[in-house]
């Protein structure tokens, strides 16, 4: 199964050696939606907001403002944005 991968407490040194600061960023209300990462890994920055993804068959992991996260490749799941949600994201 596909992991999702949370580091709550990134440091500044690796967000600006990722150069998270110059990745899209992207925004969303509130709401629920299935999201599938068929064609490419996420990374992502929370600036803001929590969401709680849940991956298909797999435990609901709650991610926050402050934590950096990695979808893989592959993963299908269902997203519930609890809370107004700003992200870095980059595709790889």
């Amino acid at each position: 199964m596909t992991q999702i991968i949370v580091d709550h407490n990134p440091s500044e040194e690796k967000l600006k050696q990722l150069g998270v600061s110059s990745w899209s960023i992207w925004d969303c209300a509130p709401s629920k939606f299935p999201l599938n990462f068929d064609s490419a890994t996420e990374s992502a920055y929370v600036l803001e907001g929590e969401i709680h993804v849940t991956p298909q068959g797999g435990e609901t992991v709650v991610i926050k403002a402050g934590d950096f996260v990695v979808f893989p490749k592959g993963l299908k799941s269902n997203w519930e944005v609890t809370k107004q949600l700003k992200k870095h994201y980059k595709h790889s």
